[in-house]
């Protein structure tokens, strides 16, 4: 038996500001959530929300969180411990301006997004002021293999201080292959996390036809362009 622990519980208000339309929401059905597979960062305010993209496990025929296609993630690291200095990041031929060797991720991410072959909105950049940085490529960048960067230092300070890049999380290949990398709906209502060490399952409404406003979407839903295919003729997004 497998016991899942939850020590604080923040009561919160619904937010279906991605339902577009309630027109279809008739044709919901109660499903079965393997809560296992959903771990905290689906959770962040004690409940799973309403919206996530789920898939089905083919063995035990519960559902769980979609794995398709991922998003690449690459981490910057500022090494050595420079006082002063700036590095740059150079990504499929192109070069930032010089970043200050204790910048924000916001500047980093400005930075990067001001790449041409990057643009706005197709790069996120989190983390502390002077790294290490965790860089996310989205928008029209999303569930693809792309060129890892690399980085140019001129740092100061330090005991031989420099900027390495990671690949974190390769790009475009399936998360997983249980059967959860076809999309199959969107959870309809959330589940609050409540959860029973014995069965570790909940019973929660998937909604299989209706018109969903992608942009309000939760961050972890993961929808992508083959779980557009795979809900293609049954779920449309505006």
């Amino acid at each position: 038996m497998t016991e899942i622990a939850v020590t604080t519980e923040t009561f919160v208000a619904e937010d279906q500001s991605w339902l577009a339309s309630r027109h279809g929401t008739e044709n919901c059905r109660t499903v079965t959530l393997d809560l296992s597979l959903f771990d905290s960062s689906y959770y962040p305010n004690g409940v799973i929300p309403s919206g996530i993209v789920l898939g089905k496990v083919s063995s035990s025929g519960l559902y769980g969180p979609y794995t398709g296609t991922t998003d690449e993630v690459q981490t910057i690291t500022v090494t050595g411990a420079p006082t002063g200095g700036t590095f740059t990041l150079t990504w499929n031929g192109q070069t930032t301006a010089a970043i200050a060797y204790n910048a924000t991720a916001a500047v980093v991410q400005t930075a990067l997004a001001a790449l041409s072959n990057i643009g706005a909105g197709n790069v996120t950049v989190t983390g502390n002021a002077g790294g290490p940085y965790t860089v996310d490529f989205v928008g029209t960048l999303a569930n693809t293999d792309v060129a890892q960067m690399t980085a140019t230092a001129s740092l100061t300070g330090g005991t031989t201080p420099g900027v390495t890049i990671a690949t974190t999380t390769a790009g475009g290949a399936d998360a997983g292959s249980d059967g959860r990398q076809v999309a199959v709906g969107h959870l309809f209502t959330m589940v609050r996390v409540r959860w029973n060490n014995t069965t570790g399952k909940a019973g929660a409404p998937l909604l299989e036809h209706g018109f969903v406003l992608e942009s309000a979407l939760p961050s972890k839903s993961g929808i992508d362009p083959n779980a557009k295919t795979d809900l293609a003729g049954r779920v449309y997004y505006r």
